[in-house]
């Protein structure tokens, strides 16, 4: 025990100690949110260790071997990861696209599946009706059967009891013949043989008229008169020119719906082929990842977790977990390595390590608050605008005191560098990194007052209720789109049941300990930049192919796509482009130009020009 404390007690070289020094303050002075971090905190050990090879001669040829060795191994491995990086981009988009076609294909299957069971249907509907026809004129032909049975019954009938007349009549007819011949005998005394022959003729032409009328009663005895068959006729040939019509009809429905089971076959087919080459890709390419398995290790539970990570992205999930982690992270931290070099904002500037107040994001939230309480009262105490990164750097000094100043800005400033989620906190991040204008901060703020003020305006009964929103969001926003207008109504009600009328508009505005807004408010700050991007579209698209822009180009631009701007306001935006105050600023790049205006506080005056001149990006 005594050796081991003995080495323990001796001290370090003092080129070690440099070392370590020096990479103590190297690592510090990195930015770890980067994309190429590892490559960053790779090059302070790099120089270490070619000092270390500088300082021993001796060993000098081994260890630069062993050195060029290991760059050249990291070369091979940074050129094969560059190579598989457009890979991994190709294998996500293949993936997606994929993914769309299939449901594409399947939301047309179903369309064309419907459509099909449709014509199927309608189909058998006219099939059943065919039938139904078919039934109802075999009905009319049996009933006309049935007639023309009728019909020559009676004429047999009938011709019997002509038959039976004509008998009667010849019999009756030949009894007065004799009673007549006999009386003109006995009275005239006539010459018998003459009525003889007479009477002679007369039975034969008798017996010809019978047979005559036999003879043409046999032949159209089954006839049925003329004007009846003219009208079956008629009539039946109306039937099957019907019947004709829809038997093309039919044949023509019967061939389209041929085709339509071999368009359905030929879909199916590549449905098959599709979900196929699905599963082949599925099974190739990287899985998405299960994001369920973070509430195991995060802090809280599924329950946290599952409040993390409610209505985000796959991005905005990463954006969560890199905050939990530098979090958890900020409180293992016993101090931070300060420097005072000229990069070193102001408000970082010391040397030595600072100690690491560790404060919850509760507390942060309320220092925040504080300081933009504190610089509005003394701006309009003095009438002057102050930085805030030089506000801010007095504001803890005078709290605080000079000694514990720095501890409060170091720990402030990691705790907002890395809470991205809470808005409180990275739009001060934002404003004290000159990313953001504060106007922006001022501007929003301006925004909300004046709409409680709209809504309490419009609650007469002093309720702090409402029963729709919808006039006192279109009186506070008029250039808003009725979409807008409506996706806050939506937010304002996310808490409601579906049968309460009733809003408390003033918990719209509420936060919790931690500065979190309610989502009426995040959709408005959300729409708030949205609505800039928009406006800077327009305002791109007008300004056309120019690469550089003039400050004369730039305020016919503003006219064009907002004609109701005043000439302070287009000055101001202007001003915002190229950061001077000259007669005539030279020309700056369009992209620059935009992004400085995208810093500020930019807004649509009046109404756009043309209708849906931006319509299509709300969907973006």
């Amino acid at each position: 025990c005594s050796k081991k404390q003995a080495l323990l007690t001796i001290p370090k070289p003092r080129y070690l100690e440099q070392l370590e020094s020096y990479l103590r303050k190297e690592l510090q002075s990195l930015d770890l949110t980067k994309r190429n971090s590892q490559e960053l905190r790779l090059q302070p050990y790099r120089e270490i260790f070619e000092s270390f090879i500088d300082n021993f001669k001796t060993y000098k040829p081994l260890l630069s071997a062993i050195k060029n060795e290991y760059e050249v191994t990291l070369a091979h491995q940074k050129k094969t990861i560059r190579a598989l990086e457009p890979l991994k981009g190709m294998v996500t988009t293949v993936s997606e696209e994929c993914t769309q076609q299939i449901l594409a294909l399947q939301a047309k299957e179903n369309e064309e599946l419907k459509v099909l069971k449709q014509g199927k249907q309608h189909l058998l509907k006219v099939i059943d009706n065919m039938k139904e026809e078919n039934c109802s004129l075999q009905t009319q032909v049996e009933h006309l059967q049935a007639s023309v049975a009728e019909e020559h019954t009676r004429y047999l009938n009938e011709h019997d009891a002509r038959k039976l007349l004509l008998a009667k009549l010849s019999n009756a007819h030949n009894k007065h013949l004799d009673t007549t011949g006999h009386q003109a005998q006995d009275t005239k005394g006539e010459d018998v043989v003459k009525l003889s022959l007479a009477l002679k003729v007369a039975r034969q032409d008798l017996t010809r008229a019978q047979v005559k009328l036999n003879t043409m009663i046999a032949d159209y005895g089954d006839v049925v008169p003329r004007r009846d068959f003219e009208s079956l006729e008629e009539k039946y040939s109306d039937l099957l020119q019907e019947m004709k019509s829809l038997q093309k009809e039919f044949e023509q429905l019967h061939k389209e719906y041929e085709k339509l089971l071999e368009v359905q076959r030929e879909t199916a087919k590549e449905r098959d082929n599709l979900c196929t080459e699905l599963q082949r890709v599925q099974c190739n390419f990287t899985p998405r990842p299960n994001w369920a398995k973070c509430s195991e290790v995060v802090p809280g539970g599924a329950d946290r977790w599952g409040w993390l990570a409610e209505g985000k992205s796959s991005d905005q999930l990463v954006d969560v977990l890199l905050e939990e982690i530098g979090t958890g992270a900020l409180k293992d931290m016993q101090a931070f390595f300060s420097g005072k070099d000229d990069h070193v904002p102001v408000y970082l500037r010391h040397e030595g390590e600072v100690q690491n107040k560790k404060l919850t994001k509760k507390d942060v939230v309320n220092i925040l608050k504080d300081v933009w309480k504190e610089k509005i009262a003394l701006e309009q105490q003095t009438g002057k605008r102050f930085s805030l990164s030089k506000f801010f750097l007095n504001y803890l000094q005078k709290k605080y005191g000079d000694a514990a100043a720095m501890e409060w800005s170091y720990t402030l400033y990691e705790n907002v560098r890395i809470c991205r989620s809470n808005h409180v906190l990275s739009s001060f991040y934002d404003i004290l990194t000159g990313k953001v204008g504060e106007e922006q901060y001022h501007s929003q703020n301006q925004l909300l007052a004046s709409l409680q003020q709209e809504l309490a305006a419009h609650d007469s009964s002093n309720s702090r209720a409402l029963t729709s929103e919808h006039t006192a969001l279109r009186a506070a926003f008029p250039l808003k789109r009725t979409e807008s207008i409506q996706e806050l109504v939506d937010a304002s009600r996310y808490k409601l049941d579906s049968t309460e009328d009733l809003i408390n508009y003033v918990s719209l505005f509420n936060e919790d300990e931690e500065g979190n807004a309610e989502p009426f408010v995040a959709k408005l700050r959300s729409q708030y930049v949205r609505e800039k991007q928009e406006y800077l579209r327009d305002l791109k698209n007008t300004l056309g192919d120019l690469r550089e822009v003039k400050a004369e180009d730039l305020k016919v631009a503003f006219h064009t796509i907002d004609p109701d701007m005043d000439d302070r306001t287009l000055d101001t935006y202007v001003g915002l482009a190229y950061r001077v105050r000259r007669e005539q600023p030279e020309a700056v790049p369009v992209e620059t130009a935009l992004e400085r205006q995208f810093a500020g506080d930019v807004r649509r005056v009046g109404p756009p020009t043309r209708e849906g001149s931006t319509a299509g990006f709300e969907r973006e």
